[in-house]
């Protein structure tokens, strides 16, 4: 498990036990990241620019002259590319969170805390945090060594630097994510000009801070104390998972040497005890202590020992990627039940939805009963039902619609069946039924609404109502 600083450690003897007292409550160590290179590093710079590029520049793309993906919560309108979506949808939504937990619990079977490693938004913006430290502060040693002297005029201004850039992407974090929710072709014209509105200035000012807070102070204490993934990731985990391990049965017993030390006149194993596996990791765990619910999956360590075995000339992966039963020299087990069961369950799920996505009305239809009066008779003897339409258009474009209703023989609309709404917009139409009183064989006739764009048949949606009349005279 991970080494938590112990304080105030006093053994004392009762009888023939000795008991220790520790105080769980350490302060914390802070964490210096060392400068390495490798395969899972480039993969993980790889995987972060492709988020922070999705990040920063998904909402600067027009889409059919509006902002592809916006989060419009004053309308209650979520346009997302060609597809709006509202309110009403809230069920796709919720599907589409189920989809992708199922993803992360597929994936966390298979590869382990894959996810962590090269997609956690927390640790991507980490990541980008120890690059900043890292080019104003220096490497690991440099930035130990600077943290103990006093203060001075280079490490004033190397502070500073650092936390200006902190502070600049944290700015640039937040502006991306309310430009999400507000149009950030408008927002940034905005912010110069200082006419925001107060949710925005809330938002902008509490992302920054989180961004600034969680990335640049909290960094691993988020993963480990505060992510509830860290804490119930490893109950997903069987012996065919792919972990990060350390192969104890090569590299022990460890122990120093020199570098052109024939190893087999050393008595010693593979590790040459260097710390560097520990020097680069994020959460500073020691992968040497087996399977940590630390650990983060990001690679650092097992590119740390490959670069120090390259140097001594011993082979790669005394730290890697494996799994249990791999280190234990049996077989792993790609296709499992569990493994198995999650994809059946993720590909049925994905198909429902993707049918319930092209199956989606673009319309959206509610109809509202005049409950001021049940009926009204008209001067020329016919009964009468008030009605109001809410008609709203779910597509980016404008649509006529007509009106027609069924159910009951001899009933007319007496208002216009045409009506024309725009797009994402919600009109509420009146609507006023007429029938003869001879006609009717009942004082409460179930009847059908049909709404109907006239440049698409496809979109039509129907809605049972009631009409309401005097009880029929037999």
């Amino acid at each position: 498990m991970n080494q938590i600083p112990v304080k105030d450690v006093t053994p004392r003897k009762e009888g023939k036990d000795q008991v220790e007292n520790y105080n769980l409550y350490a302060k914390r160590e802070h964490i210096y990241v060392k400068f390495y290179k490798g395969l899972f590093k480039n993969l993980r710079i790889i995987s972060s620019f492709m988020m922070l590029a999705m990040f920063y520049g998904v909402s600067w793309i027009q889409y059919d002259g509006r902002q592809a993906v916006l989060f419009d919560l004053p309308n209650r309108q979520f346009h997302i590319f060609g597809l709006t979506f509202w309110p009403q949808d809230f069920m796709l939504l919720s599907w589409l969170l189920i989809i992708l937990a199922f993803t992360l619990f597929f994936v966390t079977v298979f590869a382990g805390r894959l996810w962590c490693g090269y997609s956690c938004p927390q640790f991507v913006w980490t990541w980008l945090f120890i690059w900043a430290e890292r080019i104003t502060e220096g490497d690991r040693n440099k930035r130990m060594r600077m943290d103990k002297q006093p203060m001075s005029k280079e490490k004033a201004i190397r502070k500073s630097a650092k936390h200006l850039i902190w502070i600049l992407i944290a700015i640039a974090s937040a502006i991306a994510f309310v430009g999400y929710f507000s149009p950030i072709r408008e927002l940034i014209p905005n912010i110069l000009a200082w006419d925001l509105g107060p949710w925005e200035t809330w938002w902008l000012a509490f992302f920054t801070v989180a961004t600034y807070g969680n990335a640049g102070w909290l960094r691993e204490q988020v993963c480990i104390y505060m992510c509830p993934y860290a804490r119930f990731q490893s109950v997903m985990f069987d012996q065919d998972t792919l972990i990060i391990s350390y192969d104890e049965a090569r590299g022990e017993p460890r122990g120093s040497r020199k570098k052109n030390a024939v190893k087999d006149d050393t008595g010693l194993g593979d590790c040459i005890d260097c710390h560097a596996c520990v020097h680069v990791c994020p959460v500073g765990i020691d992968i040497r202590d087996g399977l940590q619910y630390e650990c983060v999956a990001c690679g650092a360590c097992v590119d740390a020992c490959d670069d120090m075995m390259d140097r001594m000339g011993y082979a790669r992966g005394l730290v890697r990627y494996t799994t249990e039963h791999s280190l234990n020299g049996k077989q792993t087990k790609l296709l499992r039940p569990r493994l198995i069961g999650y994809f059946v369950a993720l590909i049925t799920m994905f198909g429902a939805f993707i049918w319930a996505l092209t199956d989606r009305v673009p319309l959206e239809v509610d109809v509202i009963r005049d409950r001021g009066q049940l009926y009204n008779n008209t001067p020329s003897g016919l009964i009468e039902n008030v009605y109001t339409l809410k008609v709203a258009n779910k597509e980016q474009t404008d649509h006529r619609y007509i009106i027609s209703v069924s159910g009951l023989q001899g009933l007319e609309i007496a208002t216009d069946t045409h009506i024309a709404v725009a797009a994402g917009e919600l009109l509420s139409y009146p609507v006023r039924l007429q029938i003869d009183p001879d006609i009717l064989k009942s004082n409460n006739t179930t009847i059908q609404f049909m709404v109907e764009a006239v440049d698409n048949s496809n979109i039509r949606i129907e809605t049972e109502s009631r009409f309401l009349g005097p009880i029929p005279q037999r």
